[in-house]
């Protein structure tokens, strides 16, 4: 399915994202997402629905990753015809992406002073790092100047309301400041981007069931036994490393449809305050 910013959920190859050994594993230390844990599969593949939704319409495109983590997702973008520049702040993640993926051109940098000229690229690719930002205006507009005109700013962050409910504090201690809908939208329209659309991230049929199956929640019931410093029955083991980047959907959102089927259909609009994840398309002009 093709969306009217050229975004895609066909199911083409990209990286491979299989297991790594451990010499080859990039550390997990709560800050980011990495391939290849079992126990971690679920937010690795809530991250990876994005990276496939795009990734088609990157194909041909100078793409800058910023905040690149772990590297996986500027890895599947070139891998479906991208030419991705990566940066990162992190010295361990740079040099783990530059030994891991090669394909990509990796530069240590910070995010609110990007190492790149004005004009410079087509698409920019910001998924789940915005909320770690201290300066997240200044980021924007640092995207907003490498960006060429009609280029692309693709951003995903967790929904603060799902993400923290009732918090004005983030629950992640990585986390500065989450963001709903409107504050995002803002934030990008502040910053001098225009046209923007806003998806949400679901649960597919397949985690709706699971949800049910441990207690309306599969989410919490991560959380709640790695709090405890317990270990997972052998079910939610199972259950969590069965999950794919498939079980999840991106929907377009609308904040006066919350009643729409977000598991079910791939056309209806969805309440976006009910999303795990913003999605959000902004335009520089």
């Amino acid at each position: 399915m093709i969306d009217a910013q050229g975004s895609t959920t066909d199911r083409r190859p990209t990286a491979n994202l299989d297991a790594l050994d451990t010499d080859a594993q990039l550390a997990l230390t709560g800050e980011r997402t990495v391939p290849g844990i079992p126990a971690e599969n679920y937010w690795f593949r809530r991250h990876e629905i994005a990276y496939r939704f795009i990734a088609e319409s990157c194909r041909g495109k100078q793409v800058l990753e910023a905040g690149s983590g772990e590297g996986y997702g500027g890895a599947m973008l070139a891998a479906a015809g991208a030419t991705v520049t990566c940066v990162d702040y992190d010295a361990s993640a740079v040099e783990h992406t530059r030994r891991r993926y090669p394909e990509l051109t990796m530069i240590a940098g910070n995010l609110v002073d990007l190492p790149l000229p004005d004009e410079s690229v087509d698409v920019v690719v910001n998924f789940q790092v915005i909320e770690h930002l201290w300066d997240q205006a200044a980021f924007i507009a640092e995207c907003r100047r490498v960006l060429r005109p009609g280029g692309r700013l693709l951003v995903s962050t967790p929904n603060r309301i799902t993400f923290s409910p009732g918090r004005d504090t983030p629950l992640n201690p990585f986390h500065t400041r989450e963001l709903d809908a409107a504050e995002l939208t803002d934030l990008l329209t502040d910053g001098g981007l225009e046209s923007v659309v806003m998806h949400g991230v679901y649960h597919g049929a397949g985690l709706a069931e699971l949800d049910a199956k441990w207690g309306g929640s599969l989410i919490d019931a991560q959380i709640e036994r790695a709090l405890a410093g317990e270990d997972w029955p052998a079910d939610l083991v199972a259950d969590v490393a069965a999950i794919s980047a498939d079980d999840f959907v991106i929907l377009e959102t609308s904040p006066d449809s919350a009643t729409a089927d977000k598991a079910t259909t791939d056309k209806a609009t969805a309440d976006i305050d009910a999303s795990l994840d913003l999605f959000a398309i902004a335009v520089r002009p």
